[in-house]
């Protein structure tokens, strides 16, 4: 067993020596940390979170205001490790509507629909794909090995770039390959394209799962996939739903943020001026 902590850079003293210490004086068979993971401060809009104050937002505020899956998202793509990190109203929002929004929100939602449209809800047959899956499947395996390393690392900020980089490949086939446009001279190579993105959509909430548990399980649950084992060659794991799988098509996974909601939560969370 790997025994691993994590806190503020303000208790590492305490659990490195004087903690530690206690227990090898109990003489007490107690497990002893193998890992401390350590983070900086996280600050709040130019200053510091202060709940006398009511300047920041908090866990019940945030929670009230946008799923869960929301903060997880920000707070772990921007978890201080290696110095402060701020967070801005202005960052939250870019992240969410670019990274779960436009990148992964998008692509689940296009590849479902398209298909729901012109092959009902079930992956359909035939076809084979070209040059550019072969390309995607590449960069694909590449990215998701170098994410299970940085995941192993605890390199928190560092797994959340790849793992983005990996949704935005997705993102990326699609709008190359078009099948939208493939599909009206060519239906069964549309068929493989399709069926490759829905497989994606599968990939993607198994890898997800540690940064967005919830969105993982509404995509998993639209796909109707129970087995969630981590992924080993990515050409296999793209070929893991075959022709015929039902599926649904999800709601909306991530909605946007708009410019109004942003400055109204800017303003109520900005406590008390001087």
């Amino acid at each position: 067993m790997r025994y691993v902590q994590f806190m503020g850079k303000d208790n590492v003293p305490f659990h490195t020596l004087s903690f530690p210490a206690t227990i090898m004086g109990s003489r007490e068979p107690w497990k002893k940390v193998d890992y401390i993971k350590s983070f900086n401060y996280l600050n709040y809009d130019g200053g510091q979170f202060s709940t006398s104050q009511g300047r920041g937002v908090f866990m019940d505020q945030a929670l009230s205001i946008l799923p869960a899956d929301y903060w997880r998202w920000w707070l772990l793509s921007h978890a201080p490790e290696s110095a402060d990190s701020e967070f801005t109203w202005e960052n939250f929002q870019v992240s969410v509507n670019k990274d779960l929004a436009d990148v992964l929100g998008n692509f689940v939602s296009r590849i479902t629909k398209f298909c729901r449209s012109k092959f009902g809800e079930a992956l359909p047959e035939g076809g084979s794909t070209g040059e550019r899956a072969a390309a995607l499947i590449a960069e694909v395996e590449e990215r998701v090995r170098s994410y299970e390393a940085h995941m192993e690392a605890m390199e928190v900020r560092k797994a959340a770039t790849e793992l983005r980089a990996i949704w935005a490949a997705g993102n990326e086939y699609l709008q190359s390959a078009a099948p939208w446009t493939v599909f009206k001279t060519d239906p069964d190579r549309a068929a493989a394209m399709v069926r490759l993105g829905l497989n994606l959509v599968r990939l993607y909430a198994i890898l997800s799962k540690p940064f967005i548990p919830d969105a993982s399980a509404r995509m998993l649950e639209a796909m109707k996939v129970t087995d969630e084992t981590w992924p080993g060659p990515i050409a296999e794991a793209l070929t893991a739903l075959k022709p015929g799988h039902v599926f649904e098509t999800p709601e909306v996974l991530f909605t946007k943020i708009a410019d109004e909601d942003r400055e109204n939560w800017q303003r109520k969370f900005s406590g008390v001026r001087a």
